[in-house]
């Protein structure tokens, strides 16, 4: 009897040493799965924080033009003409999601391309890199001159200065948009401009 069971101690062992080896392998490639997810999501945000970033500043410019439709093609178009607070916009959404931003660049005239690392306690960090672009909602067309002759105004000693009426000539996706400097409810946010999305 004590013979079987000094035959079983040793098997007894090897199973009990299977089954501990196969654990560990499971933890550690749910770790590594777990350190990629998280690489990735970080630089998913930091890929978005940058567009948007970007996207607000495309806003100010053209509200600094707004008076010249002449010059409003640029913004508009999403024209991204200073990467850098979008990039340092990136780094700090990168932070927040324990990554460090390795490269952050635009691509194209309005797409920012992000890589990050994680910066865990992991013992392996991981890299990963994401693509978020910004899409204009909105062009401008002026306004053809009307043919109609323009009535000769009348001199008068109490003649007032004819105020400018709104803009006519923005479209955002299909509809017209009249756009009033005098009343800044109604002109079109950052969200109206542009949509911000994750490249596909």
């Amino acid at each position: 009897m004590r013979s079987d069971e000094g035959q079983a101690f040793p098997i007894y062992v090897a199973v009990v040493a299977g089954l501990l080896f196969l654990a560990f392998a499971y933890f550690a490639v749910g770790q590594a799965a777990f350190t990629r997810n998280s690489a990735q999501t970080a630089a998913d945000a930091a890929a978005l924080a940058a567009a948007q970033e970007a996207r607000d500043r495309l806003r100010e410019r053209w509200l600094e033009v707004i008076l010249d439709p002449d010059q409003w093609d640029g913004p508009l178009q999403g024209k991204v003409d200073d990467e850098g607070a979008a990039c340092l916009r990136a780094a700090d959404f990168a932070a927040l999601n324990e990554a460090l931003l390795g490269r952050c660049e635009l691509f194209d005239p309005s797409g920012f391309r992000v890589t990050v690392t994680t910066t865990g306690s992991e013992p392996r960090d991981a890299t990963a890199s994401a693509e978020a672009v910004i899409e204009p909602h909105c062009e401008f067309m002026a306004q053809e001159p009307s043919s109609e002759p323009t009535p000769t105004p009348t001199a008068t000693d109490d003649a007032e200065e004819e105020e400018d009426g709104p803009i006519k000539g923005m479209v955002c996706d299909g509809d017209p948009w009249e756009i009033d400097p005098e009343d800044p409810t109604t002109l079109p946010d950052a969200a109206d401009l542009f949509t911000v999305r994750l490249s596909e």
